[in-house]
């Protein structure tokens, strides 16, 4: 593909399929358009509340009381999550997790959405953002282990996705840590039941649970007419999950740029046998710009 003009922005006259909800693409949604691309919305998956709360309520009682060392907050909707949550129990996320509790997260994005809402985050990897990344960070546990105060506690809480791989729990616990997952919200097919949905806005936008975005909301019919008729040039995969949700509904995909958000999800989309043009080489709205554009103008 030709790279436009000089001076032009990079992606001018680009159309770029989000799978996203236009409440959760608004950060990236932006970062195409001032590339000059066209941002279309095609959502594919959605989030509801947990169908085990008692399990999620138990957890954070543990938690208030300091039961664990760490908590680990392996995605921006997780914090939604917990923030819905926290509400539910009257009180903020902040007032929840006690000060001698350790936050570990994936990256720059969900660290810049916690302290946000007024946490502390002690651990995040900056070159590999993700569950490999931040597991290959930690520390394996020893007497007095980091995050214990003293107290010789290793527990770590690791609330997530019903559909999360277990890539932390297992990391963590071959570490020597006592890890306990718990489900704090589901992910689903978009929509999500208006009932269970979940609702919590963050107190920043990174992508999720800020402005809704700017874009016109494609249905499916509309969305593969698109496709068939060549006028969508990449489509952006932002989750394993969403990979497998455009792998079911989208086609013809053969023509576009497919974009991966990050490793795991370029190895679902291979894995479903799609072929990945970028992977955007940080998990952020100006990461998968740049990667859009490597895999039009390579």
């Amino acid at each position: 593909m030709a790279p436009p003009d000089a001076g032009a922005p990079a992606l001018a006259g680009r159309r770029v399929l989000l799978t996203r909800s236009p409440d959760r693409a608004g950060a990236m949604a932006r970062a195409l358009a001032q590339a000059g691309a066209e941002p279309l919305l095609f959502p594919v998956i959605d989030f509801e509340r947990t169908e085990e709360p008692a399990a999620l309520s138990a957890a954070l009682d543990r938690l208030a009381a300091g039961e664990y060392a760490w908590l680990v907050v392996s995605s921006i909707t997780t914090v939604r999550a917990l923030k819905e949550a926290a509400a539910g129990r009257g009180t903020t996320l902040a007032e929840l997790v006690p000060e001698a509790v350790h936050v570990a997260t994936i990256g720059p994005s969900s660290r810049r959405v916690l302290e946000a809402e007024g946490l502390r985050v002690d651990l995040a990897p900056g070159d590999r953002q993700s569950a490999e990344g931040l597991v290959e960070l930690w520390s394996w546990l020893d007497d007095g282990a980091a995050g214990a105060d003293g107290a010789g506690v290793a527990r770590v809480l690791v609330p997530q996705s019903n559909l999360a791989a277990p890539t932390l729990a297992e990391g963590l616990a071959a570490k020597g840590w006592a890890v306990e997952a718990v489900t704090a919200y589901r992910t689903v097919d978009y929509p999500a039941d208006p009932a269970r949905r979940l609702t919590a806005v963050l107190a920043v936008a990174a992508g999720e649970g800020g402005e809704e975005a700017p874009g016109v909301v494609l249905t499916p019919h509309e969305a593969n007419g698109e496709l068939a008729a060549g006028r969508i040039d990449a489509v952006v995969a932002a989750s394993p999950s969403a990979a497998r949700r455009i792998h079911e509904t989208l086609r013809p995909l053969e023509a576009v740029q497919l974009i991966a958000i990050g490793e795991p999800t370029a190895a679902e989309l291979r894995a479903l046998g799609l072929t990945v043009g970028a992977t955007a080489a940080t998990p952020t709205p100006e990461g998968i710009a740049e990667a859009v554009a490597r895999s039009l103008y390579r």
